[in-house]
C-alpha cells in the first residue's frame, strides 16, 4: 500500500514510534485517528510523497508503537506527550521545521504540537474535530449521546478494557461501519489491520488511557490556551458533511478561529473518514494548501 516507502521504529524519550517515510522534498507528517493507525493515508501519501518526503507514524499506544506505563494522572497519553514523540521522529529524521496533515485524535495531537512548538509547524491541516477544550465547553444532550465512545472509553480503569476484551471486534467495527458515508472506503484487508490491534490488551488500555487524558490533562491544558496564545502558522480545516462535526457545530470554522488566526476550510460530502472517503479530493486540497 505504501510502495517506496520505507519502514522505521523510533525510540523517543517517551517510547518507540512506528512508522513509514517516502517521497522527497519538504517534509509533511501525516497523522491518524481512531480506530485508524498510519494505514488510512495508504491513499494519499503516495501523491503527495510526489512532491514531499512523507512521514506517516502510529500515534504512541496505536498500531505498532508502542505503549509506555500508565500513570494515576494519564500524563504519558496527554496530547503534550504523544505530540512530542512525533516531534523527536521529525527531528530524528532530520526535520525541524514541516507540515502536518492530521485526522481526529492525530489531529488533537497536531494543534497541541503546533502550540506548543511553534517554530516546527510551517502549515496544519486538521480534519473534522474541533479543540477538545472547545468541544467540552460547548457540551449538550446532542454533544453526550454522539460522543458517547469518549465517556466509555475514559471510564475508570479496568471498565472499559474489560468490555471491549469481551468481544474486541465490536467497538473497532462500529467506529468503521457507522462513522463513513462513504460505501467501501476501507479494504477489507485494511479493516482486518485496524481490527487486529484491538485483540491486544496493551493497545486497548493504552487508548483507553488517551481518552482519560483527554478529559481531564488535555481539556485544562486548552483552558489555559484558549485566549492567550494561538496556533502561529495557517491552519486548514476539513470536515465531513455527515461527520462528527457538522451535526453539532453550525460554524466549525469560527471555532477554529479562536485558535488561530489564518484559518480556511471547507466540507466535503463525505462521513468522518476524510482521506479515506474522499482521497483525490483530500490530496488535492492538501498540495494546494501545503505549497
Amino acid at each position: 500500500m505504501f510502495d517506496g516507502f520505507e519502514e522505521f521504529d523510533t525510540e523517543t524519550s517517551g517510547t518507540r514510534i512506528h512508522g513509514v517515510r517516502g517521497g522527497s522534498g519538504p517534509p509533511v507528517l501525516l497523522l491518524h485517528g481512531i480506530p485508524e493507525t498510519h494505514l488510512m493515508w495508504h491513499r494519499v501519501a503516495p501523491t503527495l510523497a510526489e512532491h514531499y518526503t512523507v512521514v506517516a507514524t502510529d500515534l504512541r499506544g496505536y498500531g505498532d508503537s508502542g505503549e509506555p506505563p500508565s500513570t494515576p494522572d494519564h500524563e504519558p497519553y496527554s496530547m503534550r506527550a504523544i505530540a512530542h514523540d512525533q516531534l523527536e521522529v521529525m527531528r530524528s529524521l532530520g526535520f525541524d521545521r514541516f507540515r502536518v496533515a492530521a485526522h481526529d485524535r492525530g489531529a488533537r495531537c497536531a494543534y497541541r504540537l503546533a502550540l506548543d512548538e511553534p517554530d516546527a509547524i510551517e502549515r496544519l491541516a486538521i480534519m473534522d474535530v474541533i479543540p477538545v477544550g472547545s468541544a467540552y465547553d460547548r457540551a449538550d444532550n446532542k454533544f453526550t449521546s454522539a460522543t458517547w465512545v469518549w465517556s466509555f472509553l475514559a471510564a475508570p480503569d479496568p471498565v472499559p478494557e474489560q468490555f471491549i476484551a469481551a468481544s474486541p471486534d465490536t467497538l473497532p467495527s462500529f467506529m468503521l461501519d457507522t462513522w463513513p458515508a462513504v460505501k467501501d472506503a476501507i479494504p477489507d484487508e485494511v479493516r482486518a489491520e485496524y481490527l487486529a490491534k484491538y485483540r491486544d490488551p496493551a493497545t486497548v488500555h493504552a487508548i483507553c488511557e488517551e481518552y482519560r487524558a483527554s478529559a481531564t490533562l488535555d481539556y485544562r491544558n486548552d483552558e489555559q490556551d484558549l485566549g492567550h496564545r494561538k496556533i502561529a502558522c495557517p491552519v486548514l480545516f476539513l470536515w465531513g458533511e455527515h461527520g462528527s462535526v457538522a451535526p453539532l457545530y453550525e460554524d466549525p470554522l469560527a471555532i477554529w478561529r479562536e485558535w488561530a488566526d489564518d484559518v480556511r476550510g471547507e466540507s466535503l460530502p463525505v462521513g468522518h473518514f476524510i482521506p479515506e472517503e474522499a482521497p483525490e479530493e483530500t490530496t488535492r486540497l492538501l498540495l494546494s494548501f501545503f505549497a
